[in-house]
């Protein structure tokens, strides 16, 4: 079985991107399935996948601790990176987000006295997923009863686009208030999950620039940018020395030569940001990108069919997802197949 959990609001919608088979509702999280997950396409309305994922239950912190060691013992390859996500689905406040804790650093200790070369190999930190990363979630349903996934190397690499190296694929909004606007998150976010950033210079086409937010971004970086829309954008970013801006129509635009970076956040129907990000990747104007699908009704959401069966055989990394920073819209993002 597999789980694909959903953001409340979008429980539906990722029904419809599942698909066709047995499949049944685990309420307020999201949908099991038992379709093959080499089978699963890209899914925009995915928060985060838990494959090979079995209901278990625990009596203790104690007995949770042995429950996640006897999942991976033997199981995972000998010497090569795992990662652990572990969390609550229950209760309010931080019992449960403390439970979780205890539950790691009970393994941790248990790890040093029987297994030690798997506390070796654990690795805390978030990254992005290499060929070598296994994955493990675990997540409480009360103190008791939880599910468990042990997803093997190089699954969740070969799987990125579905499975979050973020535990529960939740990632928070980036603070910022010197930006123009918070749809600056949006960029961080896609950065994050991309495991790639801007940086210090690289050239930027900023496409619907106004009023700034996604430059920002990059001018703050030290990367070269330059900004197509009707409006200029704010103030101090029309003075800075890495922006060039254009009057121009986005649609229309065509880079002079080859660029490290589409951004692209215009207000446009579906259609439209979808025939750009395809046109821009069958031409091959850009190295890397992060495309703003926006909607205005869930009828819409069909629409992304085209993106997830033209754009991955362009690319070496495509992803397609509805960012915990975005609204009613999802971000298309990732990097062209090489020459």
């Amino acid at each position: 079985m597999t789980l694909f959990l959903s953001d409340p609001d979008f429980h539906q919608p990722l029904a419809s991107e599942l698909p066709e088979g047995s499949r049944r509702e685990l309420p307020g999280l999201g949908w099991l399935s038992e379709n093959d997950l080499t089978q699963t396409p890209l899914l925009a309305f995915a928060r985060q996948t838990l494959p090979q994922i079995i209901e278990t239950q625990a009596v203790s912190i104690n007995a949770w601790a042995d429950r996640l060691i006897d999942a991976v013992a033997g199981v995972l390859p000998d010497d090569q990176p795992w990662h652990l996500h572990l969390w609550p689905e229950y209760g309010e406040g931080r019992a449960g987000l403390n439970r979780c804790e205890l539950i790691r650093n009970a393994m941790k200790e248990r790890l040093k006295k029987r297994r030690r070369h798997l506390l070796r190999s654990l690795n805390d930190d978030i990254v992005p997923f290499t060929p070598h990363s296994s994955l493990v979630q675990c997540f409480l349903t009360s103190p008791e009863t939880g599910w468990l996934s042990v997803s093997i190397a190089p699954q969740p690499f070969e799987r990125r686009g579905i499975i979050s190296a973020f535990p529960r694929g939740f990632i928070p909004w980036a603070e910022d208030k010197a930006a123009p606007s918070r749809a600056f998150a949006k960029v961080i976010e896609s950065e994050l999950r991309l495991g790639r950033q801007i940086e210090a210079g690289k050239t930027v086409v900023d496409l619907g620039a106004s009023p700034g937010s996604w430059s920002y971004v990059a001018v703050k970086r030290g990367a070269n940018v330059i900004a197509i829309d009707r409006s200029e954008l704010r103030e101090d970013l029309m003075r800075s020395p890495r922006l060039r801006f254009e009057t121009a129509d986005a649609f229309k635009y065509k880079p002079p030569q080859m660029v490290d970076w589409l951004i692209c956040d215009v207000i446009a129907a579906p259609q439209r940001s979808i025939d750009l990000l395809l046109e821009w990747l069958g031409e091959r104007r850009m190295r890397h990108f992060i495309v703003t699908i926006k909607f205005k009704g869930a009828d819409e959401y069909p629409l992304l069919e085209q993106l997830k069966q033209c754009a991955p055989p362009l690319c070496a990394d495509f992803r397609l997802t509805r960012l915990c920073a975005n609204k009613n819209e999802v971000c298309a993002f990732g990097s062209l197949q090489p020459d």
